[in-house]
């Protein structure tokens, strides 16, 4: 029998994904390139939610955070998710389904437009987002809650959290509370662009605040001009305790107190969905984490989460499927 389960929190953007589907010729008709993530302003959202608004279109929770943390609790893992939404419609469906996730919400509302990722699914099941950040951009120092970070076993966060100066600054604040309070940081880099912006500063961020540290092969290489992911999770793993590199269908490289571990693959070699592996990765890592399991099993966790996250459409998986995986990870590992 495991020891009680430890609780995260989470802050990072939170995105009201709309999913449509849409024939591949009025895709193109709107001049969108299909299979691409396009960063949009509020009046081509506004134009493209005129557009959808006599098709049959669904909601969900998005974002890279939020789909690891939610994730998270749909394993039975405590966990809080921070974040800023608008006070409108997609404000309130997004609270509305943290609550149902059993999340505990420290989502802070203000008067800008939630952010949303539009996703268009083509006849070959592709995705094309378009996303509007909205809300996030204004997370600040005043919304970060320091009873919530202090009480928490982890705080896990995302290279998003560098996008403007008052979400920065912020994720600073929450740093030095985590640290000070022997809270275990995590950082999930999270996307190859915001590297290519950030890239001193993520490094001094790993050495003097990261526990764990999640990246892909291609990350890693920006940050340290190397093109070999092994030789990568070598170098970041003499930065920080625990250090992980993604390598696709390859697998994954886990350094931890700079002894390095080889993670095989798991799941199809034809995904259906790659959207949101890398989150479900970093979840299912945390889950064995949670569980006090060592290094080498929570990263086979990691990687049959990623495994099984591609074999269908969206970033999460429904009530039942959770508690399958999860039922097959208790019995693995004897948690039950």
């Amino acid at each position: 029998m495991a020891n009680k389960m430890y609780s995260v929190y989470g802050v990072g953007n939170p995105l009201i994904d709309i999913n449509t589907t849409i024939e591949e010729k009025k895709l193109e008709r709107l001049g969108i390139h299909k299979g691409a993530m396009h960063l949009i302003d509020l009046e081509k959202r506004k134009a493209l939610l005129d557009i959808i608004s006599s098709m049959s279109v669904q909601y969900s929770c998005g974002g890279s955070c939020p789909n690891t943390i939610l994730t998270l609790a749909a394993l039975g893992i405590e966990t809080t998710l921070a974040g800023k939404v608008g006070n409108d419609e997609f404000g309130k469906i997004y609270k509305k389904q943290v609550k149902e996730h059993h999340v505990k919400d420290e989502i802070v509302i203000c008067d800008e437009p939630t952010g949303s990722s539009i996703i268009f699914i083509t006849e070959d099941s592709e995705r094309t987002m378009n996303t509007f950040l909205g809300a996030n951009r204004f997370y600040n120092k005043d919304d970060v809650n320091d009873e919530s970070i202090i009480n928490s076993n982890f705080f896990h966060f995302t290279g998003y959290m560098y996008d403007t100066p008052s979400q920065k600054e912020a994720i600073h604040i929450a740093l030095n509370i985590a640290k000070t309070n022997n809270t275990t940081i995590t950082f999930d880099i999270a996307d190859v662009f915001a590297v290519g912006r950030n890239r001193e500063g993520f490094l001094a961020l790993i050495e003097d605040y990261a526990d764990v540290v999640f990246a892909n092969s291609e990350e890693a290489r920006i940050i340290f001009n190397h093109y070999d992911p092994y030789e990568c999770c070598k170098s970041m793993g003499k930065l920080c305790t625990t250090a992980v590199v993604k390598n696709g269908k390859l697998g994954s490289f886990i350094s931890h107190n700079q002894k390095l571990y080889n993670i095989p693959v798991q799941g199809p070699s034809t995904p259906i969905d790659t959207t949101g592996a890398g989150d479900i990765y970093a979840a299912g890592f945390l889950y064995g984490l949670c569980n006090h399991l060592d290094i080498e099993q929570s990263g086979y966790i990691a990687s049959f989460l990623a495994g099984e996250i591609i074999q269908q459409r969206g970033a999460q998986f429904t009530k039942e499927k959770a508690l399958l995986v999860k039922d097959q990870l208790d019995k693995k590992f004897n948690l039950l």
